[in-house]
């Protein structure tokens, strides 16, 4: 308990998967945090879990991929809680976003315009919307830590979903470029990169892994990870005990990437 106490977290993407684990353990860490996603629904759910718990959270719900969206978020996370002291960017689609969205997940050579467009609003423009707004209240503060969640397919190539690659791989270097220049402001930035996590955004890969042959070659560790590993990465990433990591990628995979 209390690693985060007294700090102000903004999650995005709180409403499921990892950034819905991320907000449950800042809170119960001991920060005051302000959850944001697109359905209203799950983030009050949430929001009801944490004050459950005796934690401090509200929320707000809007589509990060527009400007609007994200002003309209920032804004109500200061008038609820005055500073913003630690930002984790969860939000973003993934595989699973093909069913909602066909043709989003598509290798360069069939994937339209448009769907390229909507991938890399919701997983690459949101995040520099709010990058765009928290950055400078940071400053005024003299202190803040980013943690960007990318993905391992940021890192190696594969051989669909360019748009979804191409958004997590632009997310790793818009970090680094994030810790170099806020730095002399005491602003850290670094990222993580889960690999299979047990979420709905790669439900559709996590059931090979009850084969255990066909679980190896994905991952060395043999099972999927979970959102609330990815919450701890989460928390040490933005909390003080790593105060020296600044344009770090943390990898979390199992190993998929090292076999």
């Amino acid at each position: 308990m209390g690693r985060v106490s007294g700090k102000v977290v903004l999650v995005t993407g709180a409403g499921d998967g990892i950034g819905k684990a991320t907000a449950k353990l800042f809170a119960k860490e001991g920060a005051k945090v302000f959850c944001v996603s697109r359905t209203a629904s799950k983030l009050e759910t949430v929001v009801k879990d944490i004050k459950g718990a005796g934690g401090d959270a509200a929320f707000f719900a809007a589509d990060l991929s527009k400007f609007e969206g994200a002003e309209g978020a920032f804004k109500a996370a200061i008038a609820a809680y005055g500073r913003i002291d630690i930002l984790v960017n969860a939000a973003g689609v993934g595989y699973s976003w093909e069913e909602k969205s066909p043709g989003s997940m598509a290798e360069t050579a069939t994937c339209e315009p448009e769907k390229w467009r909507e991938v890399m609003g919701i997983n690459l423009d949101s995040l520099f919307y709010v990058c765009r707004l928290v950055v400078p209240q940071m400053q005024k503060q003299q202190s803040g830590a980013i943690v960007n969640v990318a993905s391992i397919y940021g890192m190696i190539g594969v051989p669909n979903a360019h748009a979804y690659t191409a958004s997590k791989g632009a997310i790793i270097n818009y970090t680094r470029s994030l810790a170099v220049t806020y730095i002399k402001d005491n602003i850290r930035s670094n990222c993580l990169c889960p690999g299979f996590i047990d979420t709905g955004m790669v439900a559709s890969v996590t059931p090979l892994f009850k084969d255990p042959a066909i679980g190896k070659q994905i991952s060395p560790s043999a099972r999927p990870g979970t959102a609330e590993e990815m919450a701890y990465s989460c928390l040490f990433l933005g909390c003080d005990e790593s105060s020296y990591c600044n344009g770090t990628i943390l990898v979390a995979d199992g190993g998929s990437i090292s076999q």
